[in-house]
């Protein structure tokens, strides 16, 4: 089945943590969940099963086709919306299409095994294509475009924050020398030849790919920016569940739920200082992690981490 040229195959793409998402929602009969990150639609696929209504977005034009495709029959009933948003833009189009307030949030921050698996999007190293990496190809830099337009401090400083790369300024170095570079392999091979493959690590390239796909796509200011949004935007009760790939992604999404779960009262000879309320319940002392079962399923589900938390009533 085809729409679009894009191949409605859900079965090349395994959602992560799929029976802990459902467990999250539940009871999931009535609640309003936007998904963010529908990527597959597998995630959406089994709330809707369970009885919720979704909203699911995705910044990616071919994953929005792809899961329209996949929930047919729910969109035709009114019970799923499928719609192209980035992440911190998707609160936008549920108060526009009535889903407020919220009885879910969820995102899954990881990359598709669409996205992954079809060369031409840029993604994967170990596939010949254009070096791209856009979610949304109609807009923005695409990672050749951007790295043609740095320096070597820009590409050092990307390369360091946002993947802890080894000997980051050398490797910059080496990228900024061999511009233009307009391919996946040409970058890789750039990428080994500045910081050759250890035997048993991983590969050099994986974390420059990783760094390069987060500033062409600002996933961090994204992230960080709509969480405290998203949460404000839930109902007493609603639950907000997030899946992260990286320490980066996490970090935020634990310090947001942390700083948004503090209860703070008035400092005495300050001012107007007024009392915050705590906004939620943090349920994940520590990060639910893909069982050993799952991982040897789905070995890109690997490094996947879950936190949950639940908007508290206003008082």
């Amino acid at each position: 089945m085809q729409s679009c040229g894009v191949p409605y195959d859900h079965l090349m793409h395994i959602p992560v943590l799929l029976e802990e998402i459902v467990s999250a929602f539940e009871p999931a009969a009535g609640r309003r969940v936007l998904d963010l990150t529908a990527g597959g639609g597998g995630h959406s696929e089994a709330l809707l099963r369970a009885g919720a209504q979704v909203l699911a977005t995705d910044a990616d034009a071919e994953a929005v086709l792809r899961v329209r495709q996949r929930l047919a029959d729910w969109v035709e009933s009114g019970a799923a919306r499928v719609e192209q948003s980035w992440l911190d833009e998707s609160l936008s189009v549920a108060a526009a299409v009535g889903m407020l307030p919220l009885g879910g949030v969820l995102a899954d921050l990881g990359l598709s095994s669409f996205q992954l698996d079809e060369a031409e999007r840029g993604f994967a190293f170990m596939r010949e294509g254009p070096l791209d990496m856009r979610f949304d190809r109609t807009h923005g830099l695409s990672a050749a475009e951007w790295i043609e337009r740095s320096d070597v401090a820009d590409i050092a400083r990307v390369l360091r924050d946002y993947a802890e790369v080894d000997h980051a300024w050398r490797v910059a170095e080496a990228i900024w020398a061999a511009r233009p570079i307009h391919s996946t392999a040409h970058l890789r091979d750039i990428v080994g030849r500045a910081s050759p493959v250890r035997s048993g690590r991983i590969h050099p390239a994986t974390l420059v790919f990783q760094a390069l796909r987060i500033v062409v796509n600002d996933e961090l200011r994204r992230l960080g920016d709509a969480l405290p949004l998203l949460i404000r935007a839930l109902q007493p009760g609603g639950r907000i569940a997030i899946i992260s790939f990286h320490s980066l992604e996490d970090r935020i999404v634990k310090n947001v739920f942390r700083d948004l779960a503090r209860s703070t009262q008035p400092q005495p000879g300050f001012g107007e200082d007024p009392a915050q309320l705590a906004l939620v319940r943090v349920l994940t002392r520590e990060p639910i992690t893909p069982s050993a079962s799952e991982i040897e399923r789905n070995p890109r589900a690997r490094s996947a981490r879950l936190r949950i938390a639940e908007r508290l009533a206003e008082s």
